[in-house]
């Protein structure tokens, strides 16, 4: 009667864990003598936009995303909010909990407060969202969201086919990520968004709106 070696028995296993340990024996002696590895130096700049060129930055680099960019102050904010909600034809609009109430003091739509309970289908049949940010870096057209109470859970920054972000200038806009990074939590639930959402298949064409909004619009807010 003839046997069969099973190919993942103990003898295997204990060929390859001895491969292993000679590989790394041999790393081992022939680094002994090498000089410890010097002191990593963080001196470099971390950007190379000037304060003065980042808000304009940021309005390009988002527009070349495909978001749409306003730039308005607080007293006419309100304002501005009403009409690119009635441009949208928004009946519904949902609002973070620590959204400014003057924001949509001027705005027609009907308020949908973001509820626990609420359905990832009753949020879809939300017409659109207005939340505020974190931060927004000008390098990359990135608006960053970490969850807090004028930007809401992340759901719904991704489910609504509108998104409206507001954005405070200058003191909520940064010239790179390496100055965004200090100023976010990576304990918060943190959502980075370049344009509206868009995804392309292996023949390059283009759909909007399947992880996303298929529509954002930024609103910087400069007084």
């Amino acid at each position: 009667m003839s046997s069969t070696a099973d190919p993942t028995g103990s003898t295997g296993l204990t060929g390859l864990t001895g491969s292993r340990e000679r590989i790394l024996a041999r790393i081992r002696a022939a680094v002994a003598d090498a000089p410890d590895a010097p002191e990593v130096t963080r001196d470099y700049l971390d950007t190379h936009t000037p304060d003065t060129a980042m808000v304009d930055l940021l309005a390009e680099n988002l527009a070349d995303y495909r978001a749409l960019v306003h730039r308005t102050d607080s007293a006419t904010l309100p304002d501005l909010l009403m009409r690119l909600l009635a441009e949208h034809g928004s009946r519904t609009v949902l609002v973070p909990p620590g959204l400014p109430p003057g924001w949509l003091a001027a705005a027609d739509p009907t308020r949908i407060h973001d509820r626990e309970a609420s359905t990832a289908r009753e949020l879809d049949e939300v017409d659109s969202v207005v939340t505020g940010c974190a931060v927004a870096i000008a390098e990359t057209g990135t608006i960053v969201l970490d969850g807090s109470p004028d930007q809401g859970r992340r759901r719904i920054s991704l489910v609504p086919d509108h998104h409206i972000c507001v954005v405070r200038v200058p003191e909520q806009v940064v010239a790179s990520v390496p100055q965004a990074m200090p100023r976010l939590d990576p304990t918060r639930p943190l959502t980075w968004i370049s344009g509206p959402s868009a995804t392309s298949d292996i023949e390059l064409d283009r759909v909007e709106g399947v992880h996303g909004p298929r529509t954002l619009e930024v609103v910087l807010v400069e007084d």
